[in-house]
């Protein structure tokens, strides 16, 4: 009896191994350039909160851009 059990939890491990192997295959993505992949990747890919307000605080810190100048001549 003890044989019968140790037998099917081997194949329990197996098959779960095996599923597991289906799951990582599945979720594989191929990307035809690095710019989809990193706009993908900055998709799915959360920002740190003190990253993102350090990020906040520097940019507030940067001079307003300057209007162009052909919009300026159409004013």
């Amino acid at each position: 009896m003890k044989r019968q059990f140790k037998l099917t939890s081997e194949s329990q491990q197996n098959q779960q191994q095996i599923s597991a192997q289906h799951l990582q295959e599945s979720s594989t993505t191929e990307f035809a350039t690095a710019e989809e992949m990193l706009r993908h990747d900055c998709l799915h890919t959360p920002v740190p909160p003190g990253i993102a307000h350090r990020l906040r605080e520097s940019l507030s810190n940067l001079p307003a851009a300057q209007r162009s100048w052909w919009r300026r001549l159409f004013e």
